[in-house]
């Protein structure tokens, strides 16, 4: 795990801007840096070693002949020495990348690439990624088991390719920039590097603001800051010499439900994929540990990876308010004690909490209003005590159908024999009256793609909501924003066939996964030094999970029907069959409380809150919360993006780390 930068157009005296791009993600990457300059690109590398810890240095360059068996060894650079020459690139090599994750699969393709004449001079897996695009090209991603966002640059022709890996698990961050040399490509790892060079000029994306408030994420492909990008999930580019950027998709989930499958060849064959997965997620020069939660995925997975390393350490962290009663601690410590393996633990206290909210929008990079952003940011800095890489069980709920909004189309389904009409008009009536059972009926007249688009469904702002927020406060020249249904509506094209559930699952893989899951535990592992690795985002067990019928993964009355059946050959059933309960983070009762209803009643009141949205409408949803309603989340979605606009575009720095 590390973190990467670099951009075209560059020459030697862009060396200091190079360092400083590393410099502002120093988190990400503690054990080394280097720089690699060269007539037109210069790559920037920060270090976090955990595979072949003496010869994994990056940027990594390499020779290539016309044949495998010309091929040279790379050459390594000492930690903080660039290659600031042309002379220097050419006798260091004619290929040079920089890498961000983790090949699990290195040790096999390694010996494949051997078997064709390819030889070695470290035991990297970076070594192995780069020698594999130079004998496969870009078919090297086919064949890849890992998560990854690399860049490598190709002396000759001058031009620059990319990738990020299939499920977004690594972010990519980039900007094309018009000087007077011409086009300049710039990427990195955060978002905060990109900001140090000079060429990009700092402005906000209104577009993102908009769809943010109905997402509760970034939800686009072009970030909040206006013409930085987010590199796709299972997508790749090439940067030409001229500037012209390539991009293509070069993997896509396919589903292919084996209906004729038993439910315990099912449930064997779930279990395999884990086992093997988390294996394959265990290959380190270093210890790696785990998160242990009170659901069944950390579970799960703790458990297959007790199997291989009995003497494992686990984390845990809940919320002072809830110690004494049976919170995640407790049942990750009965848990622990079941299965003999070291738990750690923390109880987060509310000051803590509150304390770290602008470290923690200022390593998110974009605003993010998930609260349990923060429990994440101290389960992480409690295992980087003791380990430098924990598994964590991120995606199983979109594989396996554990979302309980993924059973609504059950419901629906007792209503089929209704028109439409008539549950539309049915449901009107009741939302007039204000009987219960409005939401229902709404939904059982229409299609997933009319209602859902995340998890922040019924949570974040509705788009009336966000009109009601924006009117008369949106730049001039700005045009309608798109509706989050407008903006879902390719992604179930192209799941069109399938049915409501697999379809919704399919949506929630490339926004609501990758949008606010994956980037929170890639942001807030990293703002510790730690790699967080997950074992459901495999390829093989998403290929296993895509047979399963989904009447096999959920129904009216339960969640993870195979994947609950399968942890019950590792973990208790008290524990596989619990239900998912999300992480209790006590925000409702704490946004009642007179001192940060005071608080945070000034920052809606302020001028950055009046720059942006309705202050009477954000200061009626305060009342309303602490009058007795729940507007939460809603609170906390405007709340985290006025800390978060305050940091990049008023302060410019970075807030102080708490303490500890």
């Amino acid at each position: 795990m590390c973190g990467i930068c670099g951009f075209t157009g560059a020459v030697e005296a862009d060396l200091p801007i190079l360092k400083a791009m590393c410099d502002v993600m120093a988190h990400r990457g503690p054990d080394g840096e280097g720089q690699y300059i060269d007539d037109g690109i210069a790559l920037g590398h920060r270090r976090l070693s955990l595979i072949d810890l003496e010869g994994g240095n990056q940027p990594m360059v390499r020779a290539t002949g016309d044949h495998a068996s010309a091929v040279t060894s790379p050459a390594l650079m000492p930690d903080g020495a660039p290659c600031a020459s042309p002379e220097a690139a050419a006798a260091k090599g004619d290929y040079a990348i920089v890498f961000n994750g983790e090949i699990y699969n290195y040790r096999d393709l390694r010996a494949e690439l051997e078997t064709e004449g390819w030889e070695f001079q470290t035991s990297s897996d970076t070594e192995v990624l780069l020698t594999g695009y130079l004998a496969w090209g870009e078919g090297v991603l086919d064949r890849l088991r890992g998560m990854f966002a690399f860049a490598i640059w190709n002396r000759a022709s001058r031009e620059l390719f990319c990738a990020r890996d299939f499920f977004g698990i690594k972010p990519l961050y980039y900007t094309v920039q018009h000087g007077a040399a011409g086009p300049q490509f710039i990427f990195a790892s955060e978002i905060k590097c990109i900001l140090e060079h000079p060429a990009y000029e700092r402005a906000l994306n209104e577009d993102a603001l908009e769809q943010y408030l109905c997402f509760q994420f970034s939800a686009l492909d072009e970030t909040f800051f206006k013409g930085i990008f987010k590199l796709p999930p299972a997508h790749c580019m090439t940067v030409r010499a001229d500037g012209a950027v390539e991009m293509r998709r070069y993997w896509r989930p396919e589903y292919a439900f084996d209906e004729g499958r038993s439910r315990e060849d099912t449930v064997e064959a779930i279990d395999a994929a884990m086992r093997e997965s988390v294996r394959y997620h265990n290959v380190a020069d270093v210890e790696v540990g785990s998160f242990l939660s009170s659901g069944i995925d950390s579970s799960y997975m703790a458990a297959c990876l007790a199997k291989e390393n009995p003497a494992i350490k686990t984390f845990t962290v809940g919320f002072a308010e809830y110690e004494g009663e049976r919170d995640e601690i407790t049942w990750a410590r009965e848990l622990a004690d079941e299965l003999h393996i070291a738990n750690s633990s923390k109880h987060i206290g509310e000051e803590e909490y509150w304390a770290s909210l602008p470290r923690v929008q200022w390593h998110m990079d974009e605003p993010s209003a998930d609260p349990s952003a923060v429990a994440l940011y101290f389960v992480d800095q409690i295992a980087a005590e003791q380990v430098k890489a924990v598994l964590s069980g991120e995606g199983a709920d979109e594989f396996f159908g554990g979302y309980r909004i993924y059973q609504t189309p059950f419901a629906n389904a007792k209503l089929s024999w209704a028109p439409k009409g008539l549950l539309k008009g049915a449901s009107k009536a009741a939302r007039a009256l204000g009987v219960r059972g409005a939401n229902y009926l709404e939904r059982a007249s229409e299609r997933p793609e009319d209602w859902y688009y995340t998890n922040a469904n019924g949570v974040a702002f509705s788009p009336e909501e966000r009109e009601r927020l924006r009117a008369g406060k949106r730049a001039a020249g700005v045009l309608r924003p798109a509706s989050p249904q407008e903006l879902i509506a390719p992604a179930y094209a192209e799941v069109a066939g399938l049915d409501d559930t697999t379809r919704m699952q399919y949506v929630d893989l490339f926004f609501w996964l990758v949008g606010d899951i994956l980037l929170k535990t890639d942001k807030m592992s990293m703002a510790h030094s730690l790699e967080s690795r997950v074992p459901f985002l495999d390829k093989r067990v998403f290929e296993v999970s895509a047979t399963i019928p989904t009447r096999l993964k959920a129904n009216g009355e339960q969640t993870k029907l195979t994947l609950r059946e399968a942890a019950e050959r590792a973990i208790p059933k008290d524990w596989a069959q619990k239900e998912k309960l999300g992480f209790p983070v006590p925000v409702v009762n704490w946004l009642r409380q007179e001192r940060y209803y005071d608080e945070i009643k000034a920052w809606f009141t302020g001028d950055i809150a009046a720059k942006f949205f309705d202050t009477g409408e954000l200061v009626r949803l305060l009342d309303e919360h602490k009058a007795g309603a729940d507007r939460s989340r809603k609170i906390w979605i405007v709340y985290m993006f006025l800390m978060w606009y305050k940091i990049y575009f008023v302060d410019q720095k970075a807030p102080e780390k708490p303490a500890a």
